[in-house]
């Protein structure tokens, strides 16, 4: 299985930074993107299906150091590429769902566009618990059709369809806050902030604590 989603998102590598801003918008990803400069010291932080590192640059800015992990070396490849500058940045390649890091290891563990396409987030939520130290900070962010105006989503899934294809049979494009909560809380982490972000295009984005 892990093979397989390594293929379908190694095909869009090279191209992943603008077909995600045509496929979500730039709207929302400067949104999440301002959210995440707001965040505190991250301390180490393991970051989680890490892609070319859209993302990734934020959390570096408050991050003592990051490990930016994928599982696509083409991924990886175009992210060490686009991530050259930061001198606080270690890029590897990694199973989210079972990683060879110890226990207690990271500060802070970091998702985003990830949690909605993993056939098994409790695995990945069980995984970053595990790495993470006491009182360490999950920190998620993940799109959703979740309250979006039908007509909204209809477009978003033909620009989706065009660019990526059929998502993964096991997709979950319409997660909520409260089916996210859950996931969470089931793995002992204390859900500390849950917000529905954007306007037309919908992301969550949630803050939670190693208990």
């Amino acid at each position: 299985m892990a093979g397989q989603k390594e293929e379908y998102w190694s095909k869009y590598a090279r191209t992943y930074n603008n077909d995600q801003e045509y496929v979500i918008g730039k709207t929302i990803l400067q949104t999440i993107t301002k959210k995440l400069y707001g965040e505190g010291d991250l301390g180490e932080v393991i970051e989680f299906g890490c892609g070319v590192g859209y993302f990734t640059k934020a959390i570096a800015k408050n991050a003592r150091h990051v490990t930016a992990t994928d599982l696509s070396d083409e991924m990886l490849e175009m992210a060490r590429i686009q991530l050259q500058e930061f001198q606080n940045m270690t890029i590897r390649k990694a199973n989210c769902e079972d990683t060879s890091f110890p226990s207690g290891r990271f500060d802070t563990a970091f998702m985003a566009n990830l949690i909605h396409v993993v056939e098994n987030p409790m695995k990945v939520f069980q995984e970053s618990h595990q790495i993470l130290k006491n009182g360490g900070l999950l920190l998620i962010v993940d799109f959703t059709g979740y309250n979006m105006n039908w007509f909204e989503k209809m477009k978003l899934g033909i620009r989706y369809l065009k660019k990526w294809g059929m998502p993964p049979r096991y997709a979950r494009n319409n997660l909520s806050p409260d089916e996210l909560v859950s996931f969470v809380e089931n793995v002992d982490f204390k859900v500390e902030e849950i917000q529905l972000l954007g306007d037309k295009t919908k992301a969550l984005y949630l803050r939670g604590r190693k208990e």
